[in-house]
C-alpha cells in the first residue's frame, strides 16, 4: 500500500466508526482515496447509496477536521504503528470479515501481530465475573502461553484482566483488542496493565490514538477478537455478555468455539451453558483448547483417576478378582475353570494376592476381603 492510501485510511478512522459495511463497500469500490477526497470535496461530490444524509453530513466534518500525519506521529510518538490491509502485518484472517474488516490497525508493542496470529485463541468472559471464573481464565491463559500460543482478550476488567495476567505471569505472549486508542489507558483501573501487555505482547485497535470508548464501540470490537483468532474460549457469561457476541462471531465465521461449565446455578454461566448446548466445545484446562485449534496430533492427555493399587496387577490377577463374588466364597476347581488357567497358576496367583491383601482363603475356598470389596465398589 502507498503512502497516499496508508493516510487516507489512517484518517479515515477518525471519520467512520469501526465495522460500517457502508463505508467499507465504498473503499472496496472507490479505494481510500477517492472515499476522503469525496468526503473532503465540495458537498456536490457524488457518494455511492448506502449512507443516509445525516451520516454523510458527519463523515464530512469529521473527514475535514482529520489529520493524519498527526495521529501517525502520535502513535509512532507511543511506541506503536499503523498497518493497513495489504501491509506484511497485517492477519490476512481479518478479511473475512468481508465489508466490516477493519479499515486499518493502530498497533502498540514490538512482535510482528500477524505471526502472533497464526498461533492465538481468544479467552472471553464476563466483567464481574466470580473468583471461579477469575481462576478458570487465569489458569488456562497460564496453560495456553506454556503451550507456545497467544493469548487474545479485550483488556477489560473480569475476565479480560484474569487471561491477560495469567499470559504475563509465564512471561507468556497476550493481545488486547481494545475499543479506544492505544495510547488511552482504558479501564483507567488497568493503566499498568496495558502498559506491561505493550512492553511485553501487544496492544490493537481500529480507533486512532487519543480516541475513547462508546458502548457500541466494545461490541464492534468483539469481531475483530473472533476474526483474529484460531478459536474462542468463553469463560463465564451471561445470558446478555459481550463474550457471547464475541462467540456467535466466531461460530459464523467457522471458527472453533469453546466453553468452560460453571454451576448449573450460576448467572454468569447461563450463556455459556447455552453456547454448550447449541455444539460449543466443552473445556476445561489448555490441553484440551489446544487439541482442538492446534495442529493435527496436538492432543490433549488422557484422563483417568488416580492409580490404585488394582491397576498395577496383571490380567489373570484381575480376572480372579472379577470371579470372585462380593459374597460367599469359591474352590479352585471352579477359579480355574471360570478362568481358564491351570489349577496350580491359578493357586499361585491366589497366593499372590493374598499377600497383596485381595483376597483370603476359607478351608478349600477363596473369598475377597471386605477392604477388596470396598475398594472395588462391589456390593
Amino acid at each position: 500500500m502507498d503512502e497516499d492510501d496508508r493516510l487516507a485510511r489512517a484518517a479515515l478512522t477518525r471519520v467512520v466508526e469501526p465495522g460500517d459495511e457502508c463505508a467499507g463497500r465504498w473503499l472496496r469500490e472507490l479505494g481510500a482515496r477517492e472515499v476522503l477526497a469525496r468526503l473532503t470535496g465540495p458537498e456536490s461530490a457524488a457518494l455511492p447509496p448506502g449512507a443516509g444524509p445525516r451520516r454523510i453530513a458527519r463523515w464530512r466534518a469529521r473527514a475535514r477536521a482529520a489529520d493524519p500525519h498527526r495521529d501517525l506521529a502520535a502513535v509512532t510518538g507511543a511506541g506503536g504503528r499503523f498497518i493497513c490491509p495489504g501491509d506484511a502485518e497485517w492477519p490476512t484472517q481479518l478479511d473475512a470479515l468481508g465489508d466490516g474488516v477493519p479499515l486499518g490497525l493502530w498497533v502498540r508493542g514490538g512482535p510482528d501481530l500477524r505471526a502472533w496470529a497464526l498461533r492465538s485463541v481468544a479467552v472471553v468472559g464476563a466483567r464481574a465475573c466470580t473468583p471461579y471464573g477469575a481462576h478458570m481464565a487465569t489458569a488456562l491463559a497460564t496453560g495456553l502461553a506454556e503451550l507456545g500460543w497467544i493469548v487474545v482478550s479485550g483488556g477489560a476488567f473480569g475476565v479480560d484482566g484474569a487471561a491477560h495476567r495469567g499470559a504475563l505471569a509465564t512471561d507468556g505472549a497476550t493481545v488486547a483488542v481494545l475499543a479506544c486508542g492505544v495510547d488511552v489507558p482504558y479501564p483507567r483501573g488497568h493503566a499498568r496493565l496495558l502498559d506491561r501487555i505493550a512492553a511485553q505482547g501487544l496492544l490493537v485497535g481500529e480507533l486512532p490514538p487519543g480516541d475513547h470508548p462508546t458502548a457500541p464501540r466494545f461490541v464492534l470490537r468483539n469481531r475483530v477478537i473472533a476474526a483474529l483468532t484460531r478459536g474462542t474460549v468463553v469463560v463465564e457469561a451471561a445470558h446478555r455478555s459481550g463474550a457471547l457476541v464475541t462467540a456467535r462471531r466466531a461460530q459464523r465465521l467457522a471458527r472453533p468455539v469453546m466453553g468452560v461449565p460453571g454451576p448449573a446455578t450460576s448467572a454468569l454461566s447461563a450463556g455459556v451453558h447455552d453456547l454448550l448446548r447449541e455444539g460449543a466445545v466443552l473445556v476445561t484446562d489448555a490441553d484440551e483448547v489446544a487439541e482442538l485449534i492446534g495442529e493435527m496430533g496436538e492432543l490433549a492427555p488422557r484422563r483417568r483417576g488416580p492409580v490404585v493399587p488394582r491397576d498395577l496387577l496383571d490380567p489373570l490377577a484381575r480376572q480372579l478378582l472379577e470371579t470372585l463374588p462380593a459374597r460367599g466364597a469359591l474352590p479352585l476347581p471352579r477359579l480355574a475353570r471360570e478362568t481358564g488357567a491351570g489349577p496350580d497358576t491359578v493357586l499361585g496367583k491366589l497366593y499372590e494376592l493374598h499377600a497383596l491383601g485381595f483376597v483370603e482363603r476359607d478351608g478349600d475356598t477363596w473369598r475377597l476381603t471386605p477392604s477388596a470389596i470396598r475398594s472395588h465398589g462391589r456390593r
